[in-house]
């Protein structure tokens, strides 16, 4: 059997593979980005699925029972009762089969710790039943085979290992989105030829001298400076003006402060365009979130997984000067004009490190809708703000043209609903013709953790700890115990604080 670091390098390569091959031709998204994963994976997971199955001689396995001959088979003693999470799912007709699960569970010498249960599905017609138990790597496959083979629940394994093997590796730490850096090459200028700079040699030359920036760095270093040129200012200071003179009227108010700021602090003008460390260190103070730069557009995955820990991978080159206000990838011009900006809000901050959160070990039809949702908020959101309609989406307030358009008569404008929003086709050749207005960054923040909740497969949750940089699994209740604690503890502080409020009001 292949070893489950042959499995990961295997991944590695189905990654390459999406970086270089087979996109058309048309302005980025993380959408289809997201869509040809789904589907390189897809191929390479049911390949791997078979070939597990034909070594265990047995066709029907689940895909969690592969992945316990798996762990069986790395195990020094397979008979050695080991600490495991189980989530069995129950429907109201196969309640009572729950005794008998018991006394199977007592056929493989299976010892139970905890065990309990809760309503699950939309309309609470299910049950969850979680047990903790002590049980072998073989007693396991044994019970998992005896419940598959009766059909009396669907199971889950909740297990550190498991999740290692079975869900897409995905950062624990700020400094390992060092990793997070794979590149969709298609779009470079040396490579497609509809890019604006693909017969300029002087462009493309200029395109990987700054990337070049983005390749060597690594986390805890300060963001090297570019030099840039004055055509490159030039190309700047002509989005810059025109953008300016639609932000007071188009943009949410959000944006608009902050770009004030930015003005003030970062030395934004049509003149000078601003470096990457300084904008961070500006948003660092603001909401903790930081800038690092990238050679161009990461694959979906890598780069929803940075802003789980509070960090914007953003280019550093300018596009080609031939057409200013338009750009097939995204460069800092949409950065450091459209996402910097309302990245300084602490609710949108918050808003955007939820999707990040909620990408980390999703599946890939999950990082679809996510990246659909980042699509059609993040980038082409709308929002109301005092009975009228503005943009806080960064491909709009980047985009002279599209910001018009979106607050015109011309397309259509829905309520934000993450369910219709993760699914909604997108338009990427021309402007939008459907747009989603929140009511309010709170309300679509809030909106977008009860979608979270609600619709999420993966087997575990995480929780980022602000103070180390890091985000946990809780895939135990031991570990969901300490969450609770955390919890009360602010709790009683919030309690406390508003004690003392209501007593210097008197």
């Amino acid at each position: 059997m292949a070893s489950i670091a042959a499995l990961s390098r295997a991944r590695f390569s189905i990654k390459s593979y999406s970086v270089e091959h087979g996109y058309p031709s048309r302005r980025r998204s993380l959408v289809d980005d997201a869509k040809f994963e789904t589907q390189k994976n897809r191929e390479a997971r049911l390949s791997w699925l078979q070939e597990q199955r034909q070594s265990s001689q047995d066709q029907e396995l689940s895909e969690e029972e592969v992945l316990i001959v798996r762990e069986a088979s790395e195990e020094q003693n397979a008979q050695e009762p080991k600490d495991s999470n189980l989530i069995l799912s129950l429907n109201d007709n196969s309640l009572s089969s729950l005794p008998r699960i018991l006394k199977l569970i007592e056929a493989v010498k299976g010892s139970i710790q905890h065990i309990e249960s809760r309503r699950s599905g939309n309309g609470l017609e299910k049950f969850d039943v979680f047990i903790a138990l002590k049980i072998s790597p073989s007693g396991l496959l044994h019970l998992m085979r005896s419940l598959r083979n009766a059909n009396l629940a669907q199971c889950e394994v909740l297990k550190e290992k498991l999740i290692s093997i079975k869900d897409p590796w995905f950062p624990r730490h700020v400094s390992e989105l060092d990793f997070c850096t794979h590149i969709m090459t298609k779009y470079e200028p040396d490579l497609d030829s509809d890019h604006p700079g693909f017969t300029d040699k002087v462009y493309r030359a200029r395109r990987k001298e700054i990337a070049q920036i983005a390749f060597d760095y690594r986390y805890g270093q300060k963001v090297p400076a570019v030099k840039y040129t004055p055509d490159e200012i030039k190309t700047w200071g002509i989005v810059y003006k025109k953008l300016v003179e639609l932000y007071s009227s188009h943009a949410c108010k959000e944006h608009v402060e902050s770009f004030r700021l930015l003005e003030r602090e970062c030395g934004y003008s049509p003149d000078n365009i601003p470096q990457l460390e300084d904008v961070s260190n500006f948003l660092r103070r603001r909401t903790g979130f930081v800038f690092r730069p990238a050679a161009g557009l990461l694959t979906a995955r890598d780069f929803l997984a940075s802003l789980a820990f509070r960090v914007f991978q953003s280019t550093q080159y300018i596009r080609h000067g031939s057409n200013p206000h338009h750009s097939p990838e995204p460069d800092c011009i949409h950065e450091l004009l459209g996402h910097a900006p309302i990245l300084a809000d602490p609710t949108f901050a918050q808003f955007s490190q939820e999707i990040g959160l909620a990408s980390l070990g999703a599946n890939d039809e999950e990082i679809e809708k996510f990246a659909t949702l980042y699509w059609f908020t993040v980038e082409f959101g709308l929002c109301w703000q005092d009975g009228k309609i503005k943009a806080y989406g960064a491909g709009l307030l980047s985009s002279y043209g599209e910001l018009q358009h979106s607050l015109s008569d011309k397309p259509e404008r829905r309520p934000f609903e993450p369910d219709k929003a993760a699914i909604q086709p997108y338009q990427d050749i021309e402007y939008q013709d459907v747009y989603f207005v929140a009511k309010s960054f709170e309300k679509a923040k809030k909106q977008l953790s009860e979608f979270v909740h609600k619709k999420l497969k993966r087997r575990f949750d995480v929780s980022y700890d602000a103070h180390t940089s890091s985000v946990e699994v809780i895939d135990s209740m031991s570990k969901l115990q300490n969450m609770a604690r955390d919890i009360e503890s602010q709790l009683t502080k919030l309690n406390g604080a508003m004690h003392r409020l209501s007593m210097a009001k008197r």
